[in-house]
Parts: C-alpha cells; sequence; structure tokens
C-alpha cells in the first residue's frame, strides 16, 4: 500500500539541533571562572516598560580575563542594570563606573565548581530526555506507517536510521557535556 515511506528525517534533525541548540544556551549561563559575555544572556532588564535582554540596552565587553563591563545607553537605566545583575544570581557583585558597570568575575572554589559540574550533568541529561522524545516521536510514525502496511524490511531500515540519528545527537550531546565539565574544573 504505503511501500514508498519515508520518515521526515530533516524535520527531526531539525528539531534535535534545536535541542542541541537549546543545551548550548542552557551551558553557556553557567559561570567558569572566565569570564565570558554570554553569562549576561539569560538576564533581563525592567526597562521601557518590559523585559529587555541586557544586551539590547547596553554594549557587553570583555577587557580582562576575569572582568566584564556592561555599558548602559541611557544614564536612566544604570540603576535597573545592576539590580538585575545583582538579583540573577549569579553571585557577581557589580561595580559602578558612571554608565559602565563592571563585573570582576572571583574565582570559583572547589565545592562552586563541583555543583556547576552537576548542574552541567542535569542540563546534558534534560538535553538527551529531549532527543530520546523526538526519536519516539520518530518511531511512532514508522509504526503508523507499519499499520498503513509498509514492509517489515522497510520498518526495519527506518528504525535503524532513526537509531542512528539519536546515537549521534547523544554522543553530541556528551561530547559537550566533557568539554563542559573540564572547563569548570580548569583552575
Amino acid at each position: 500500500m504505503s511501500d514508498d515511506f519515508i520518515l521526515d528525517t530533516d524535520d527531526l534533525t531539525r528539531r534535535m539541533d534545536g535541542a542541541i541548540a537549546n543545551l548550548r544556551v542552557e551551558f553557556a549561563s553557567l559561570r567558569t571562572g572566565r569570564a565570558s559575555a554570554s553569562i549576561l544572556e539569560p538576564i533581563m532588564v525592567d526597562a521601557y516598560g518590559s523585559q529587555t535582554p541586557i544586551n539590547q540596552v547596553g554594549t557587553v565587553n570583555v577587557p580582562e580575563s576575569r572582568m566584564v563591563t556592561v555599558n548602559v545607553w541611557d544614564k536612566g537605566l544604570v540603576g535597573k542594570v545592576e539590580k538585575a545583575i545583582r538579583e540573577s544570581g549569579l553571585g557577581i557583585n557589580p561595580q559602578l563606573n558612571g554608565t559602565i558597570i563592571m563585573l570582576p568575575i572571583p574565582e570559583l572554589n572547589e565545592e562552586r565548581r563541583t555543583q556547576l559540574t552537576k548542574v552541567a550533568g542535569t542540563y546534558a541529561e534534560n538535553g538527551r530526555v529531549s532527543i530520546r522524545n523526538l526519536r519516539r516521536d520518530g518511531m511512532d510514525q514508522i509504526k503508523k506507517a507499519k499499520n498503513d502496511g509498509i514492509s517489515e524490511d522497510d520498518q526495519k531500515f527506518w528504525e535503524g536510521e532513526m537509531q542512528g540519528l539519536t546515537n549521534d545527537y547523544i554522543k553530541r550531546i556528551d561530547d559537550q557535556l566533557e568539554i563542559k565539565q573540564a572547563e569548570i574544573m580548569q583552575v
């Protein structure tokens, strides 16, 4: 009946790429002891009546390995940006210098590094779960096609393709986790 079944691997790949991109964003929010503009990405500032990303109210720079600066464009927002950074939970104490907010990045102690590696592991596991859920969606499509009449050989072929795709993305997550954990533990 429908021996010409083709699994939409492009859609599944796009969705799996989205899971990897989400993992990268979560990893970027983890402070590693080295200055990085990406640690400020999740911070939103109450500006002009709405929540605005910090990079849309000022320029974020990394002048030194342990310093991030935010040059706020509107003097009226300096206090709000400082407050948003203070309340972000990053453990960074902002210092004001006119419209420039300086953020010295303190060294991480061993206990905090261990905690951060566990958090990174949790983020990675959430990514793996997302990939497995997408695998399940693909397998459901294959089972539906089997009920619609594709051959058992085609079913096995597509199940193998789906498993190979899943294994590839799980490996990518594991590789990124390994890199992030090494970065966190580096003194």
